[in-house]
């Protein structure tokens, strides 16, 4: 060691947290041998605090802006000369850990897997992901410190935002396992999903010292096979709703849709043909069911007849002559 050096680490020191980095949690700040001289300066700025540990134990949190001075028991000159054999480092280890105590902003977060759960209304398996962002202010950094950051020299934003994204996915997936929203009414009530979601991460943050100010729920997906499901389910609904117009059922319009693709495929369908009566072919089962529907009850409106035949050649049920015929038909009646 120079006579230089040696000088160099009797000076009390100015302690200072300068630039700060936006994207740390938790910076040790650099002494060598982790001696910091007694009445040394240590410089709080708005907006950081700093954690005081000697001898291997939390001794001081401070919290205030402000100038302080350190006693560390280190004291120039004494300790070295002392602790000579001990190749000139003293045994009173100090470590000053600052910390950011201003919030921290719009931390985006995603989920790493989907989450899973049944649609309570149309009872189907659904897989999603979702995405937001979250802020969030250091409460307790004693708390911090002793169960998560340890002896690092430094903590970022970037490792809490991982550690935070863990608990996230845990809490949705069991909220959306409890709720069961049906899939079309997940978007109307992401504000109300995203305050009580925020509510159960209050106690994992506060577990970890932090204090989560926002949480939000910016938007959502479905995976490929929970979309198909979606797209069947509302070519269903397309088609219910289209029946209900012209006074028939989806189930009656299935029907027909079978009998018609069954009735072109006679020959391969014996067994079906078998089980509606021997000697009854698909077809005059079809036609007739056909002219059933189309006809309706003899008291029904001719313009609802009509309406109920244009859904049948709408669902390519009846081809375009067959339509034209059975009209001509209703309106003689007219």
């Amino acid at each position: 060691m120079s006579l230089f050096d040696f000088l160099k680490k009797q000076l009390q020191t100015v302690i200072e947290w300068q630039p700060q980095q936006s994207d740390l949690l938790i910076w040790k700040y650099p002494a060598a041998t982790d001696e910091i001289k007694n009445a040394s300066k240590l410089i709080v700025s708005p907006g950081q605090g700093c954690i005081l540990v000697k001898e291997g134990k939390v001794t001081d949190v401070f919290t205030e802006q402000g100038t302080f001075s350190l006693s560390t028991d280190n004291f120039p000159f004494i300790t070295n000369v002392l602790k000579a054999v001990q190749l000139f480092e003293s045994e009173h280890k100090v470590g000053l850990y600052y910390f950011r105590s201003a919030d921290v902003l719009n931390q985006g977060w995603g989920t790493s897997s989907p989450i899973k759960y049944m649609d309570s209304q149309y009872n189907i398996p659904i897989q999603l992901a979702a995405h937001g962002n979250f802020s969030y202010r250091l409460l307790d950094p004693e708390k911090l410190f002793t169960q998560l950051v340890g002896t690092v020299r430094q903590y970022s934003t970037q490792e809490f935002r991982d550690v935070a994204q863990s608990r996230i996915l845990q809490i949705l997936t069991s909220h959306f396992s409890k709720a069961q929203l049906p899939f079309n009414k997940i978007d109307t009530q992401l504000n109300e999903i995203s305050k009580q979601v925020k509510e159960e991460l209050t106690n994992e943050f506060e577990i970890l010292g932090m204090q989560l100010i926002d949480f939000r729920i910016e938007g959502n997906f479905f995976d490929e096979e929970t979309e198909k499901r979606i797209g069947r389910i509302a070519d269903i609904t397309s088609d219910s709703l289209a029946a209900a117009e012209g006074g028939l059922s989806y189930a009656e319009l299935e029907k027909l849709k079978a009998l018609r693709d069954a009735a072109k495929n006679e020959g391969g369908l014996a067994a079906v043909g078998a089980s509606l009566g021997a000697g009854v072919s698909l077809s005059q089962i079809f036609t007739d069911k056909v002219d059933e529907v189309s006809k309706g009850d003899p008291s029904d409106d001719p313009l609802k007849r009509l309406q109920k035949l244009k859904i049948l050649l709408d669902e390519e049920i009846i081809t375009q002559e067959e339509f034209d015929t059975k009209k001509k038909e209703i309106l003689k009646e007219i």
